[in-house]
């Protein structure tokens, strides 16, 4: 145990973000100098607060099972290079999840029962960020090669951790992304400020060495056919992600200036990147609305912000949440309270409660004004609440239905559950012998901290079905996870 009176000792800190009149004139991320470095100075006494509990709930509440208690007393003694591989034993990618993982592992910490939590996923990015400055991630390719081949088809978090642990296993495996860059929704949805495409990269140029082979720039289901995919490999993994986006079928919606929000996000992202964007859709001195109010329209605030709007207006249909744990949500349960990202410290005014009804746009067919109504509990329109705002660009946040069907889904002819995802068994399995699926394309939109758990586990299966059995480590399967009253 760390220190048996640290949670006596010290209350809960978090790293501090970069003043807001600096940050909202640049894409680089919030805190200074990357969230592992901001919080060095106060590492080992957070790391000190954990408990080292008889039952560690944050096991429970971290889908990849990471082992918390033991890398947070090895930051206290100051052991670097042990937490690390402690952590790098359960999550291929802690750099990412310590920067968009909603740590549901904190919410079921013991210590969150009746103080604040440990700030474990600030100790977390901060053990990674340690690791790659002292060249402590290293290439681990493979001792012998299987001579078996695997297509991970989609680069976002669940197929980058199928291919690095197939490829670690010894397989050939080839990472197909129809985008000509790797990475999937951390490339190009993903905005600058909440994580510099640098740690993308460098995570990349590892799997490179490990003997990893990337293919952006292509649209598998189209040239490269499904069929012709499964005659090249030996196995297949589907990892496409949800990419189906929720629409708003309102009168008005035809009028321009009203986008979904992987339409600007991605145009975003290249141009903060350098990248030249023709006929870019842009915030800058509009009144910008955004309809959805999760993290991806968080992310449309904060880019929108940055590109000069004129005013930022976030509408949630669900009402404000409270600041505390609800009753019907109890520890160690993930609760639904009120949370301020970067983004929402920086301005913008966050609506509760209302819907939609229709959008006006002006005699050139562009949107002016969005026309809403207040809700009750169960989202109908209360009478005499009616209210025009100004709307210049209108973005959708408002989830995602499914993974594309036409194309690759089709060709291979899977299996589709009510919801659109595909199909799998317990092993990952598709309905077609030797093609898996891992992550938001059969789980539905998730967590990146999922995503990478699920990615894990699939190629376990993989590599069972390859080779008659593994050595390859897996989260426990969704079905087989402890439910807590």
């Amino acid at each position: 145990m760390a220190d048996p009176k640290g949670f006596l000792k010290s209350g809960r800190e978090i790293a501090d973000r970069r003043p807001v009149d600096e940050r909202v004139h640049d894409w680089n991320e919030v805190y200074p100098g990357g969230p592992g470095r901001a919080l060095l100075p106060i590492i080992r006494e957070q790391a000190s607060r954990c408990m080292d509990c008889g039952i560690p709930f944050c096991h429970q509440g971290c889908p990849l099972g990471n082992i918390i208690p033991e890398w947070n007393d090895l930051v206290y003694r100051d052991d670097w290079d042990a937490a690390i591989e402690r952590l790098h034993a359960t999550n291929n990618f802690p750099e990412f999840t310590g920067r968009l993982c909603p740590a549901p592992c904190e919410t079921a910490c013991v210590l969150g029962i009746n103080q604040d939590p440990v700030t474990i996923k600030n100790v977390e990015v901060s053990i990674i960020e340690r690791a790659f400055e002292s060249h402590n991630v290293r290439p681990q390719p493979p001792e012998w090669l299987s001579g078996k081949t695997v297509a991970v088809v989609g680069s976002g978090p669940a197929g980058l951790a199928v291919a690095q642990q197939l490829t670690r296993a010894g397989h050939t495996v080839a990472v197909y992304e129809r985008a000509d860059k790797i990475g999937g929704l951390m490339r190009y949805g993903i905005p600058e400020f909440k994580m510099e495409k640098k740690v993308l990269d460098r995570r990349l140029e590892q799997m490179r060495r490990e003997g990893t082979v990337f293919r952006p720039g292509v649209d598998v289901g189209g040239e490269l056919t499904g069929e012709k995919l499964r005659e090249r490999y030996d196995a297949v993994v589907l990892t496409i992600g949800s990419t189906i986006a929720r629409d708003l079928p309102v009168p008005g919606r035809e009028l321009g200036g009203i986008h979904q929000a992987m339409e600007f996000l991605p145009q975003a992202n290249r141009v903060a990147l350098g990248e030249t964007v023709e006929s870019q859709i842009t915030a800058t001195g509009k009144h910008v609305v955004i309809i959805g109010g999760g993290d991806t329209g968080a992310d449309c605030l904060g880019t929108s912000i940055r590109q000069g709007a004129a005013s930022v207006t976030q509408l949630e249909i669900m009402a404000r949440p409270g600041e505390d744990r609800p009753a019907g949500q109890p520890w160690p349960t993930y609760p639904m309270t009120f949370r301020v990202s970067s983004a929402h410290e920086e301005g913008g005014e966050r609506v509760y409660a209302v819907s939609t009804t229709e959008f006006l746009g002006d005699a050139d067919g562009n949107v002016t004004t969005l026309r809403l109504v207040e809700v009750d509990a169960k989202f109908a329109p209360i009478e005499g609440t009616e209210k025009e705002i100004p709307a210049e660009l209108v973005l959708l946040a408002m989830g995602f239905t499914g993974p594309q069907r036409e194309g690759l889904v089709d060709q291979l002819g899977v299996d589709l559950d009510e919801r659109g995802n595909v199909v799998r068994d317990r092993s990952y399995a598709s309905s077609v012998e030797g093609v898996y699926v891992a992550g938001d394309a059969g789980r539905g939109q998730s967590l990146i901290v999922w995503a990478i758990a699920e990615g894990r586990a699939a190629a376990a299966a993989v590599d069972t079905f390859l080779t008659g059995a593994t050595t390859l480590p897996a989260p426990i399967p969704p079905t087989e996870r402890p439910v807590v009253a």
